[in-house]
């Protein structure tokens, strides 16, 4: 958030747009998203299995590309390391987005969507 804040202090407001979207709004969207999922397996949810699989298969899609956040950070702390112009230091903040970012995969890869159809045909039932 402290990136976010300081480009748009200096005036990037599309850039911090960017960042905010892939670095924020979209993993606390994959962590509801995948916890909508696994609840939804439980309890009867208003969304059908056609929805959930839309999804699941959205959430799945979006991991391959989550850890390009990761990589950037990554390739410009090695690149620019010009101490008297600029430096950046990753910090603990790319650490916990990239263990954010593993988790996040790893759930929507434990999740079985075969427990969606199940779930169904027990209400049904």
């Amino acid at each position: 958030m402290g990136g976010i804040i300081e480009l748009v202090h200096h005036g990037s407001y599309g850039v911090a747009f960017i960042v905010f979207f892939a670095s924020i709004l979209i993993p606390i969207a994959k962590f509801i998203a995948i916890a909508f999922l696994a609840i939804s397996v439980r309890k009867p949810a208003n969304l059908g299995n056609h929805g959930r699989l839309v999804l699941y298969e959205v959430v799945e899609f979006i991991g391959r590309w989550s850890m390009i956040d990761v990589f950037v950070v990554a390739i410009l702390t090695a690149l620019v390391q010009l101490d008297f112009a600029a430096a950046i230091s990753p910090g603990i903040a790319a650490v916990s987005f990239a263990l954010s970012v593993a988790f996040t995969m790893l759930a929507a890869q434990s999740f079985d969507p075969r427990l969606m159809w199940l779930a169904e045909n027990r209400v049904e039932s």
